[in-house]
């Protein structure tokens, strides 16, 4: 199966490149008889409640459009940052303006892209520009896309395949977070549910809005991690202190799992050439949460924090515990390019499935994952311990449980 993939990302590729060739003065096309992967963007650039809704395509009609939009395959398959960057700027975002709330009128560019985000399979479609297109800039969140042009004309010209449960929970009174629930608990993945909330088709009819590409993102890995809490706050203790080490496209992480209540704190360090930080001296950001999580957005490391927990957590509700997390990434120069927050998503993930370590004590622990932070990636942990309010609450509970 993996050889199969390898000679569909080659073919995509190419064809992206030959594309391009084909029409050289990109500025020029002003039709597209194309295929959305399915993907639709609610760009959040504009003055709220004003925002632009974009139906992304090819250039051309693709035989694989899937593969222009679907990170956990480009994780399984251990894409490069250079393949995603390639594939992505084959991407078309052909967009029109919008308010939030026309996601509650009858309006048909909005009704074409709700069908196409509640798609399960791409979608056949015939496009006219209204004027010429632009190179699109990379965002820290989102994933990026190559290019955009105003909307003139559009039509779908093949069968839309809406999933039955999908269709259920858009045509019945659920509130957004339990329409979440349910369809996360069929094997919806959070790729999927934050597609459709972002759409505006989620949500008692009154309420419904569309939402930012950029916000929806963060706010369905935000809603599913604070599910998976309910149960996992009702868990017992892991037994043993755990460190997972692993990572993904440049970026690594050192996630200490200790026995105790839930708590959560992530530090993000940000090598010398990353994507983030082209100064010449490493730069950091932490935020962290108690049992009963946090009140204010997480400001300093932002969508990562929810993406990297919400792998963490899905981790603890397979083994049915519950654990406090130390989580530290480092952002390395591997990672030149930023492809938006699903990588931290699966970059976590890959480190909760890999193989971890167990030590019978915290000295232990902190022992051997400063060794490994050293001769791995040349970082040492040990300013992290000392500076994280973390594992400094742990110290003070220990020491009120030996008192009594």
């Amino acid at each position: 199966m993996t050889d199969n993939y390898d000679f569909i990302k080659f073919e995509t590729i190419k064809k992206i490149s030959e594309t391009k060739f084909k029409f050289k003065d990109l500025k020029n096309i002003d039709k597209l008889d194309s295929n959305s992967p399915p993907s639709v963007f609610v760009g959040s650039k504009l003055k709220y409640p004003n925002v632009n809704v974009g139906i992304l395509s090819p250039l051309e009609r693709e035989e694989n459009a899937w593969m222009y939009d679907a990170e956990k395959h480009w994780a399984n398959e251990n894409f490069q940052v250079g393949d995603v960057v390639q594939l992505r700027s084959g991407l078309m975002n052909s967009r029109f303006l919008s308010s939030v709330k026309d996601a509650r009128k009858e309006n048909r560019f909005l009704q074409m892209a709700k069908e196409i985000a509640m798609s399960s399979k791409q979608v056949d479609i015939e496009i006219e520009l209204k004027n010429k297109l632009r190179i699109k800039q990379r965002d820290r969140v989102i994933t990026p896309h190559g290019m955009h042009s105003q909307l003139k004309k559009a039509k779908i010209v093949s069968n839309v395949h809406i999933p039955q449960k999908i269709d259920k929970v858009v045509n019945d009174e659920l509130k957004a977070n339990e329409a979440m629930r349910y369809l996360y608990k069929n094997d919806f993945d959070e790729y999927v549910l934050n597609k459709i909330l972002s759409i505006g088709v989620l949500g008692l009819k009154k309420n419904k809005r569309l939402v930012p590409t950029r916000w929806s993102i963060t706010a369905t890995d935000d809603t599913l991690g604070n599910q998976l809490l309910e149960n996992i706050r009702d868990y017992k203790w892991i037994e043993d202190y755990e460190l997972f080490v692993g990572g993904f496209m440049g970026n690594y992480y050192l996630i200490f799992l200790l026995p105790n209540v839930w708590s959560y704190e992530l530090f993000e360090i940000y090598f010398p050439g990353s994507s983030w930080n082209p100064s010449d001296i490493i730069k950091a950001s932490t935020d962290d949460e108690g049992f009963y999580g946090r009140k204010k957005y997480a400001s300093n490391t932002v969508g990562g924090y929810y993406a990297a927990r919400l792998s963490i957590l899905k981790f603890l509700e397979e083994i049915k515990r519950q654990a406090s997390v130390l989580a530290i990434r480092l952002e390395t120069p591997s990672y030149w390019a930023a492809l938006g927050v699903w990588v931290v998503r699966e970059s976590a993930r890959k480190t909760m499935n890999s193989k971890g370590f167990k030590f019978e004590s915290k000295e232990e622990l902190f022992n051997s994952a400063k060794q490994i932070g050293i001769k791995k990636f040349k970082f040492d942990c040990s300013t992290i311990f000392e500076k994280s309010k973390l594992l400094k609450n742990l110290k003070t509970q220990t020491r009120l449980q030996d008192f009594f």
